[in-house]
C-alpha cells in the first residue's frame, strides 16, 4: 500500500506515491492501548463516501458502531516518514499535536458538528454580510437609481468595472495582512470598514461620488473571501471543505432572498424625510452589517486552540477535543502544520506561489467559468423593469432563481464529492445554461415578459461550480504559504470575470443584448469542449510524470529524498494532483 500526499486515495488506485515502509501500522503502545485491528479503523483509503455519508457532514462510510477508531492512517504511522512532516515549532497547534493520538467516530461526528455551529455558521453570516452589501446596488436599481443620479447604464456598468478592479487589486495585498495579523483580527475590520462605505453611500450626489464609493467598497472587500476560506481549513479536511464552501455560498443565496424581503420593505419609505428609497436601502444595509462586523471580533478565535479569551474563559473545545481537531486535521494535510496563523510570507515564497504553473489552468477556468451566467444575473432586475414589471413585483420574482440555484449548487458540490471529480462534474455549470442561453437569444424583439421570466429564471437557477473549484485549488496548492496567495489568485481571475461579464451588455446593444448573448454562448462553448477537459487531462499527465519518476527510485533514494529536498507544498514529487 502507497500512500501519497496531497490525495486521499492509494497509489494503486488513483497515483504513485509515499510507500509506506513494512513496519507501517499503528504503534505498539497506542495498538495495546486501544485493542483495535486494522479493520477497525476507517475504511480502506481508496473507498468513496457515499451520499449519505456526504449528506450528514461525513467525510467517509462509517461503521454501525460509532465507538470504533475513526483515525486515518497517514505518514505520521510511519516511523520512517514521520519525521519528514512533524509540523513547525511554530505552528500555533503544536502542543496539541500527538501522532499516537487515536479517537472514535462518535467523537470525530460530535467534533465536526460543534465546528458547524460554532465556527462555519458565524463564517457564513459574515459572508452574507458581505453579499448584502454587495447585491444592494442590484436592489437599488428597481428604484430609479441611475435616474435619480443622472447616470446611464454605461455609468454602471463603468462602477461595476471600478468596483471589480479594486476589489481584483486589494486581493493579495489583503491576503498578506492576513497571514500577518491573523484572519480573525481582519476579517471583522474589514467588515466594519466597508459596512461604514456603505452607508455612507445614503448620501450618494452624482456619479463622481458613486464611482469613489465603488472604488472604495472593491478595495476594502478585496481578499475576504480567500480570508475566509483560509480561516476554514484550520478547521476541515480536504475532504469536509468543498461540501462547507457550499454551504458557504447556500448562506450567500439565503442571504440574496433575505435581501430581497429586506429591499421589499425598505424602498417603501421612498418620499420619506424627501429621499429616495434606495437612499434608506444603503443606510439600512450597512448598519446591519456593521453590527454583524463588530460581533465578529468576537466570534473568530484564531485557531482551534485559541478559543479561550477574557469574554469566553471556558473558550469552546476542551483539551481533548483540541487534540482530535488539530490531529485529524494534519493527519490529513500535514502542510498545514508548515506555519504559524500570524506568520507573514517572505517575498520568496511569495513569489514561488505566484510562479506556480500547475494552478494556472486553475486561474484560467476562474477567469471563464462564470462569465456565461453573469451578465443575465446582473441585468436580471433592469430587463424584468424594462419588460414591464413593477419595482416591487421585480424584488419578489429574483427569489425562485436563488431558491433554486441553491439547491443544484449543494447537489453538485455532494456529486462532486460522491464520485471524486472536479473537472467534468464542474462542467455541469456551462451545460446547464447554454441552452438557456440560445433560447434567450432566440427570443423576438418584444417577448412576452413571462416567457422571459422564465428563462432567466431557469439559467439562473444553474449549478454553482465554485465551491468546487475553490476547493480544487486549495487541495492542488499543497501548503499553507502557497494556499494562501494561490487562494487570492485564484479569487482575483474570478474577480476579472466580473469585470469582463460587466462590459459585454452594452447600451448599444439594448434591449435584447443580442450581441452580448451571442458572445456569452460562444464562452460557454469554450468552456465544454476546450478548458475543462484539457485541465483534467493536464493533471492527469503530470500525476503520470511524477509517477514514472518516483517509482523509480528505490525505497532508500525515497527516504533521502524526502530528508534532502527543499520542494516544498505541490512541488514535492510525493505530491498528486486532483482533477
Amino acid at each position: 500500500m502507497t500512500l501519497v500526499v496531497g490525495s486521499e486515495f492509494p497509489a494503486d488506485t488513483k497515483a504513485a506515491g509515499i510507500p509506506l515502509s513494512p513496519t507501517s501500522s499503528l504503534d505498539k503502545d497506542a495498538s495495546s492501548k486501544i485493542s483495535v485491528s486494522s479493520s477497525d479503523l476507517l475504511p480502506p483509503l481508496d473507498e468513496k463516501p457515499r451520499f449519505t455519508d456526504l449528506l450528514l457532514n461525513r467525510g467517509s462510510r462509517q461503521p454501525a458502531d460509532l465507538d470504533a477508531i475513526a483515525t486515518r492512517r497517514s505518514v505520521f504511522d510511519d516511523p520512517i516518514l514521520a519525521k519528514h512532516y512533524l509540523p513547525s515549532e511554530k505552528y500555533e497547534n503544536r502542543h496539541r499535536f500527538d501522532p499516537n493520538a487515536r479517537w472514535t467516530f462518535r467523537e470525530e461526528r460530535d467534533i465536526v458538528r460543534k465546528i458547524d455551529w460554532r465556527v462555519m455558521l458565524w463564517a457564513a453570516i459574515s459572508f452574507s454580510a458581505l453579499n448584502i452589501d454587495r447585491g444592494n446596488l442590484s436592489q437599488a436599481n428597481t428604484d430609479n437609481f441611475l435616474p435619480d443620479l443622472g447616470m446611464t447604464t454605461d455609468d454602471y456598468n463603468l462602477g461595476n468595472t471600478v468596483f471589480r478592479v479594486a476589489f481584483l487589486c486589494a486581493e493579495l495585498p489583503s491576503q498578506l495582512v492576513s497571514k500577518k495579523v491573523g484572519p480573525d483580527r481582519w476579517i471583522p475590520t474589514q467588515m466594519c470598514l466597508w459596512s461604514i462605505i456603505t452607508l455612507g453611500q445614503f448620501w450618494l450626489s452624482g456619479r463622481s461620488s458613486f464611482l469613489v464609493c465603488r472604488a472604495l467598497l472593491g478595495f476594502i472587500q478585496g481578499g475576504f473571501i480567500p480570508d475566509l476560506i483560509l480561516y476554514l481549513s484550520y478547521f476541515y479536511t480536504k475532504t469536509e471543505l468543498p461540501l462547507r464552501l457550499a454551504f458557504f455560498w447556500m448562506s450567500s443565496n439565503v442571504c440574496s432572498i433575505i435581501a430581497s424581503f429586506i429591499a421589499f420593505g425598505v424602498l417603501h419609505l421612498r418620499g420619506t424625510l424627501g429621499k429616495a428609497g434606495w437612499r434608506w436601502l444603503f443606510l439600512v444595509e450597512g448598519l446591519l452589517t456593521f453590527v454583524i462586523g463588530f460581533a465578529t471580533f468576537f466570534m473568530m478565535p484564531p485557531s482551534p486552540t485559541q478559543t479561550r479569551s477574557w469574554f469566553r474563559p471556558n473558550g469552546w473545545f476542551n483539551e481533548r477535543e483540541e487534540t482530535i481537531i488539530v490531529n485529524r486535521v494534519l493527519r490529513d494535510d500535514p502542510s498545514k502544520g508548515d506555519m504559524h496563523n500570524r506568520e507573514g510570507l517572505t517575498i520568496k515564497r511569495l513569489w514561488t506561489a505566484v510562479c506556480d504553473y500547475d494552478l494556472w489552468p486553475l486561474y484560467i477556468l476562474g477567469l471563464m467559468f462564470g462569465i456565461p451566467p453573469s451578465p443575465p444575473g446582473s441585468y436580471l432586475t433592469l430587463s424584468l423593469r424594462n419588460l414591464g414589471f413593477g419595482t416591487f413585483e421585480t424584488n419578489l420574482l429574483t427569489i425562485p432563481s436563488t431558491v433554486f440555484g441553491l439547491i443544484t449548487m449543494f447537489l453538485v458540490t455532494i456529486l462532486s464529492e460522491a464520485v471524486n471529480d472536479r473537472a467534468i462534474v464542474s462542467m455541469l455549470e456551462d451545460i446547464w445554461t447554454l441552452p438557456f442561453l440560445i433560447a434567450i437569444y432566440c427570443l423576438p424583439e418584444n417577448p412576452n415578459q413571462w416567457v422571459y421570466f422564465g428563462l432567466a429564471t431557469a439559467l439562473l437557477s444553474y449549478p454553482y461550480t465554485h465551491p468546487i473549484q475553490v476547493g480544487w485549488c486549495s487541495r492542488n496548492s499543497g501548503a499553507v504559504a502557497s494556499r494562501t496567495v494561490n487562494a487570492s489568485l485564484y479569487n482575483m481571475f474570478v474577480q476579472l470575470t466580473s469585470v469582463i461579464s460587466a462590459n459585454i451588455y452594452r447600451q448599444d446593444d439594448a434591449p435584447r443584448y443580442r450581441r452580448g448573448n451571442r458572445v456569452l454562448i460562444i464562452i460557454s462553448c469554450v468552456n465544454l469542449v476546450i478548458l475543462y477537459p484539457s485541465t483534467k487531462l493536464y493533471y492527469i499527465w503530470r500525476n503520470k510524470q511524477r509517477d514514472r519518476i518516483w517509482n523509480a527510485m528505490t525505497p532508500e533514494e525515497q527516504v533521502h529524498y524526502l530528508e534532502t529536498t527543499k520542494d516544498i507544498g505541490n512541488r514535492r514529487l510525493d505530491f498528486r494532483f486532483a482533477h
